[in-house]
């Protein structure tokens, strides 16, 4: 009896297991990916209000480096941010309205360039015929299905200006909340930041925060107002080229390349492909209409090539499969929108990383050379 009295109070004096390194790891990596999930589902979910925000945020820092230029003139920041989101609202709006009249009737001729398309690829449908004749064959067996007393169920859809009305409404409601979320954090200057810099008791938290702060407002506001101008300029190019070529609204083609040139390799096939349609429609010779994605392609090569690496730099540059990862993703989070702003987050992400021992890895990951490997 003594002896397992003696064992009772051995086993009662032993303290309780320390969770191993495995068991903590297991537990932090399970509370991230909760995290990462919540933090995706909001972002979906949230969509209406996140997307205007985060909008505004890459559009003050595309425009920072311009309000601190005028700020070192003696221009007050309220003024320049104030003069810069006004001038930028006028020229969308009035871009908006000089480009509404192609882009409807585009779309209006949408089954017109289908059926001039057609024609002049005839040579193409001939290994067709027979693929059309099945499908042919499956409609009618369908439609006799039908007639026997299939009972046909039609789901009435809001009219298509209802529909029109509910998008232009949304489309400006998260524009004006953009400018004007943009006025406000121009016009705030260093407010951010010194609110940052107070959320930290020791000085050397303060400078390092400080630090990064600046550096990460710095790259990505140089990035993005370079990438932007170039854009514009590849825009202005392929829109007087194409002018030049006799296509037809040179201006609409101009700003469509200007804008999904965002969107790395997709945007500029996107627009390749569609220029080269209503090429192929619009000229008599084959032979002519193919100058058109030619001279595209040429446009894009050089900016990709030369300009853009000459003018922004490889240290900003980024792998291309995280720039389609990234655009699936977003495009998928946002749509249109979502695939727009993928790259200019990648960078904003990529930036923020290398400043950070713990997560270089990922800025590693995300750029297109092997920096941590080349600083070695």
């Amino acid at each position: 009896m003594a002896v397992n009295d003696a064992d009772q109070n051995t086993d009662a004096a032993l303290p309780e297991p320390i969770p191993g390194p495995d068991s903590t790891s297991r537990r932090n990596f399970a509370i991230t990916g909760i995290f990462i999930i919540m933090t995706i589902y909001a972002l979906y979910f949230g969509r209406e209000f996140f997307m205007p925000v985060i909008l505004a945020f890459l559009f003050a820092l595309t425009l920072t480096p311009i309000v601190r230029f005028a700020s070192k003139r003696g221009i007050p920041a309220p003024v320049s941010a104030t003069m810069l989101v006004v001038a930028s609202a006028v020229i969308i709006a009035v871009g908006g309205y000089l480009l509404s009249g192609p882009v409807m009737q585009l779309v209006n001729d949408a089954p017109q360039i289908g059926r001039s398309l057609t024609e002049r690829m005839h040579e193409l449908r001939t290994p067709l015929n027979r693929l059309l004749a099945i499908s042919q064959q499956i409609d009618e067996v369908a439609d006799t299905n039908r007639d026997e007393g299939v009972l046909k169920v039609a789901v009435q859809q809001p009219g298509i200006l209802s529909q029109a009305a509910g998008n232009m409404l949304s489309a400006g409601t998260t524009i004006a909340i953009v400018f004007v979320l943009s006025l406000f954090l121009l016009a705030s200057g260093t407010l951010f930041y010194e609110k940052i810099v107070q959320s930290f008791t020791k000085m050397s938290e303060k400078k390092r925060a400080l630090r990064v702060v600046y550096d990460v407002e710095r790259e990505v506001s140089r990035y993005l107002l370079t990438v932007a101008i170039i854009n514009a300029g590849l825009g202005a190019v392929i829109a007087f080229g194409l002018w030049i070529l006799g296509m037809p609204t040179p201006l609409l083609w101009g700003v469509m390349a200007a804008l999904l040139n965002f969107l790395p390799y997709v945007g500029a096939l996107l627009v390749m492909s569609v220029v080269t349609v209503i090429s192929i429609i619009t000229f008599d010779s084959l032979g002519y209409a193919m100058l058109v994605p030619t001279f595209l392609i040429i446009c894009n090569v050089l900016e990709g090539q030369i300009v853009t690496p000459l003018v922004v730099g490889r240290r900003l540059e980024l792998n291309a499969v995280s720039i389609l990862i990234a655009v699936a993703f977003w495009s998928w989070l946002w749509g249109f929108i979502g695939a727009l702003i993928a790259v200019p987050l990648l960078v904003v992400i990529k930036v923020f990383c290398d400043h950070f021992e713990g997560l270089q890895q990922i800025g590693n990951f995300l750029s297109a050379q092997q920096t941590m490997d080349r600083e070695e």
